[in-house]
């Protein structure tokens, strides 16, 4: 397909980038109080944001209360123009494509659900793109959307576009960024599904002027991203908290990466699921029906989802231990059986988090799938307004 050219924003500067992500996150700013937060002179805000306002990025509200004792005029706060951009986000798992239509802010605007028929490589990128082309006909999108953000769980390498290991999807060493933009002529950042929902909480979420905390998810895997004085840590290779792979027993069980008595293998849907039927001589046993039997008083039940509870406490106290962040945001689709493992999970890490760490914020956020894409989608937002 060929290639749209993408319409960047104007940055000529790192102090417009973060002029402009001030207004992005926590706007409506005036120039004023955008000058107090960065510091910046007060001509060089205006000059920075001068480019964003004639390109239809930001726009200039009605005037509103004069910014002081003595002051000329009153200050008029600066707005992004939602509808400037419009961005794509997709959330590969292993059975699913979620897929969302987002503005500059990325609420949503449209969004689908496809099922995944199989795992090869190219039935996969076909599949992308047929999505995007959907979302992309939704509404009055196609002429001003450049740019498709892509999430997946494991080991990927954004900044070549990479994905080194998907243990979901079977793959190594697949370029799938280039792959994508090929079939769908957008600009593609490619990154994994637990940083980018982290990115969306620190641009629009609960991460908003926090400048260190994490999120946690809870689910058919478990990981983690974090945020350090401001920035996402990517990690020398590419692997940066990994906390589903920090092991807290060595008793076992074996985990998918060659490791043992990780987090993931004590506590995932999956080794939940295994447990539960093992325990119950039940092949055919869902999760649905392991939580059920749990919340029906069957103690052997329960005692599983109390274990994962306490292996993810363990793993939270180690990262809080570690990285010291003002609040943990624990979600993903495991947050539905969280009335199971909360007990279990606090005891551990109150035991195992040392001092004040403890103090800790660890906050409960349920996540529908499309919160998935979304978090695709604010990549894409990122990697356009990143000079």
């Amino acid at each position: 397909m060929p290639r749209i050219t993408p319409a960047r924003a104007p940055i000529t500067s790192p102090a417009a980038a973060t002029l402009f992500e001030l207004v992005l996150t926590q706007g409506p700013l005036s120039r004023v109080e955008a000058t107090r937060r960065t510091g910046l002179s007060s001509a060089a805000v205006t000059k920075a944001f001068r480019p964003f306002i004639e390109a239809g990025y930001l726009e200039e509200l009605a005037s509103g209360e004069r910014t002081g004792p003595g002051a000329g005029r009153p200050a008029s706060p600066l707005a992004i123009c939602p509808d400037r951009e419009f961005f794509v986000g997709v959330k590969i798992t292993g059975d699913d494509l979620i897929g969302v239509m987002t503005d500059l802010r990325t609420e949503v605007r449209s969004s689908r659900h496809h099922a995944l028929a199989g795992h090869g490589v190219e039935h996969v990128v076909a599949a992308v793109a047929e999505l995007v082309a959907e979302l992309l006909n939704s509404g009055d999108y196609r002429e001003r959307s450049h740019c498709l953000g892509v999430a997946l769980s494991g080991d990927v390498d954004r900044e070549s576009g990479t994905v080194r290991y998907s243990p979901f999807l079977g793959w190594r060493d697949v370029p799938l960024a280039d792959l994508l933009e090929d079939a769908t002529g957008l600009t593609v950042t490619l990154e994994n599904d637990v940083k980018a929902l982290t990115m969306a909480e620190q641009w629009f979420g609960d991460g908003v002027g926090a400048s260190t905390f994490a999120v946690v998810t809870v689910g058919a895997g478990i990981g983690s991203g974090l945020v350090v004085n401001g920035g996402l840590v990517s990690g020398a290779h590419g692997v940066a908290g990994e906390i589903g792979h920090v092991p807290v027993s060595q008793a076992g069980p074996l985990c998918h990466c060659g490791g043992t008595g990780c987090v993931e293998a004590i506590a995932s849907t999956q080794a939940i699921v295994d447990a539960a039927r093992t325990t119950t001589g039940n092949p055919d046993l869902t999760i649905e029906q392991a939580v059920e039997t749990a919340r029906a008083g069957d103690e052997r039940i329960g005692e599983i989802f109390g274990r994962a509870g306490h292996a993810i406490g363990l793993g939270l106290a180690a990262l809080v231990n570690l990285f010291g962040p003002q609040k943990v945001v624990v979600s993903g689709e495991g947050v539905a059986s969280f009335d199971l493992l909360e007990t279990r999970l606090r005891a551990a890490f109150a035991a195992q988090a040392f001092g004040s760490a403890a103090h800790c914020d660890i906050l409960l956020r349920p996540l529908p799938f499309e919160e998935w894409a979304r978090g695709a989608a604010a990549v894409a937002v990122q990697s356009l307004f990143t000079p």
